[in-house]
């Protein structure tokens, strides 16, 4: 499992697949959501809005576990 570094109380579902590197641009979020099975803690989700807390894990489908850890 990857650990993500945050700095601020959350982020957003778009921004967290660009930090991953999962996606290489914040406007290929919307796409790759709607193609991408994406779990947050177990359950799928596709908002680019999300909100992702220190402690929530993410699970991409083809790119791999994460968890995000604070700073």
């Amino acid at each position: 499992m990857k650990e993500i570094q945050i700095s601020t109380e959350y982020i957003a579902l778009g921004p967290f697949l660009k930090l991953s590197d999962c996606i290489s641009t914040g406007g290929q979020a919307k796409f790759f959501l709607l193609e991408t099975k994406v779990l947050i803690n177990g359950e799928v989700d596709q908002r680019r809005g999300r909100k992702i807390y220190v402690g929530d894990k993410v699970d991409v489908e083809g790119h791999g576990k994460f968890v995000i850890v604070g700073s």
